[in-house]
């Protein structure tokens, strides 16, 4: 693809003007596709306070403990991997209410587990539906919004992510008293109904996912849908010549699809940029925080009740900060965004290893927590969704979604898994210094190879990508775009 081509289709697809209509229709769409992020979230968070009386009633011990936090995790893996060979062949749509059936199915066990096995099988079963959707959600959020709505579409689903823990982290309180962590477990049966019937009775089909199938007429009445029927036809046409230019260039360089063809030289960088975000997300200590708020707090001095109580703090300003990464992700460059965010993660790692090294107060130590998470909320956090729903072509989008998000699960299943054993050994301030030290590797990283891709089009973002990486770049132009 030429230099002028690349500018001349980012150029006429940021020209595309929506009116008001279309865009509240997208954001409609954009909604009901992100409230698989909310059960992301929810269904993460709500085992913090569930576990508190999970443990009494099974009489769990504190590996059986472990297990029933870690065991979504794995579940996570498969259903992130899974969810690409699914999403491909039967669409976007269908792929999303097949989730929100499972998230159902895994509650509904959780809700009526009769002891510690079935509550495992309940939790795997959630964790399928979490791993699919944190894959299905950034890919279908990313094809059906425009370039110049995209950066704030696809931060939706980790507003709705945060929303979703804060939510659960609100329910674990409500239900404390009562000592009901199956009514804890039960709400989240509402959202799973909104994802079943939005999919079946709102949603559109990806026009991504149409066009690669050759359905065009299917394209075009979504597209009008949102633009009208003029510009629709037009997209189309120019969505099928960018399509037909990506084809010959695939063929050229022999490129593979599905998990093999992640490895082609063409989409190597992506893959290698999306694998390093999701595993540094999760080393950067972000989970050990969701997962474990209530114990880091009770080291600090505080009675298992304030420190639940204390945790609805975490879950607040994690909700704010990520509102605020709502506006700004479409005003800021992506690039500076993830820069500052884990520079500031870096320093409060630091300090916050640092208050419990020197024994500063419960309150100090809270604070410095409070700052962490809003660094991370403000970019690393909703800014990975985003570029992995960017960074990969079309024709390996799902495929490369699912495996940076399965390398997420895994990175956030080693985290939970080993956290309390590293403290154990070396000291809670010591483990914060561990994961300061892979948020100094992620400055680097972010610096030298991810690419901006803040209203730019695919060609456009692949050619910076591609010189990062030392392959010749199609524009060399696009790096200074």
């Amino acid at each position: 693809m030429s230099e002028a081509s690349t500018a001349g289709s980012a150029s006429a697809a940021n020209q595309v003007q929506i009116p008001t209509k279309g865009r509240r229709t997208i954001w409609a769409w954009a909604f009901v596709i992100a409230t698989g992020g909310f059960l992301f979230g929810f269904d993460t968070g709500v085992i913090s306070g569930a576990l508190l009386f999970i443990k009494t009633d099974f009489h769990l011990n504190s590996f059986e403990q472990g297990t029933v936090v870690s065991v979504l995790l794995l579940g996570a893996m498969a259903g992130a991997l899974g969810s690409g060979r699914i999403a491909d062949p039967i669409g976007r749509r269908k792929t999303f209410a097949l989730e929100g059936l499972v998230f159902l199915v895994g509650t509904a066990l959780a809700v009526f587990a009769t002891g510690y096995p079935m509550l495992l099988v309940a939790r795997v079963v959630l964790g399928l539906a979490v791993g699919a959707a944190s894959a299905t959600v950034p890919t279908y959020l990313g094809e059906i919004a425009p370039a110049q709505l995209r950066g704030r579409v696809l931060t939706l689903n980790q507003l709705m992510i945060t929303i979703g823990i804060m939510v659960a982290y609100l329910i674990n309180v409500a239900f404390s008293g009562s000592e009901n962590w199956r009514g804890m477990f039960a709400v989240g049966t509402v959202p799973a109904l909104v994802i079943i019937v939005g999919a079946l009775l709102l949603l559109p089909e990806s026009p991504g996912w149409l066009l690669a199938r050759g359905q065009m007429e299917q394209a075009r009445r979504v597209y009008a849908g949102v633009v009208g029927d003029h510009v629709g036809a037009r997209l189309v046409q120019e969505r099928e010549h960018q399509r037909e230019q990506e084809r010959a260039r695939n063929a050229a360089e022999d490129q593979q699809v599905g998990w093999r063809g992640l490895f082609s030289a063409a989409v190597r960088p992506a893959l290698l940029v999306g694998i390093t975000l999701a595993a540094v997300q999760q080393f950067g200590g972000i989970n050990t925080i969701i997962y474990y708020a209530p114990t880091i707090m009770e080291k600090t001095g505080l009675t298992a009740s304030n420190s639940i109580f204390y945790s609805v703090a975490i879950g607040i300003i994690n909700l704010v900060m990520t509102i605020v990464a709502l506006w700004v992700v479409g005003r800021v460059a992506r690039r500076r965004l993830l820069l500052f965010s884990m520079a500031a993660m870096l320093v409060t790692l630091g300090v916050l290893g640092l208050s419990f090294v020197a024994g500063w107060s419960s309150e100090l130590s809270l604070v410095v927590m409070v700052l962490y998470i809003a660094s991370f909320a403000v970019g690393m956090g909703p800014l990975f969704w985003v570029l992995i729903g960017e960074i990969f072509p079309p024709y390996a989008r799902a495929t490369g979604s699912s495996a940076a998000t399965a390398v997420n699960w895994t990175s956030n299943f080693v985290v939970s898994l080993v956290f309390l054993t590293v403290v154990n050994a070396i000291g809670l301030g010591q483990t914060f210094w561990v994961f300061a030290a892979i948020c100094a590797f992620a400055l680097w990283f972010i610096g030298r190879y991810v690419p901006e891709t803040k209203d730019r089009e695919f060609p456009a973002i692949d050619a910076d990508l591609q010189s990062r990486f030392g392959r010749p770049a199609e524009a060399d132009q696009a790096r200074s775009v």
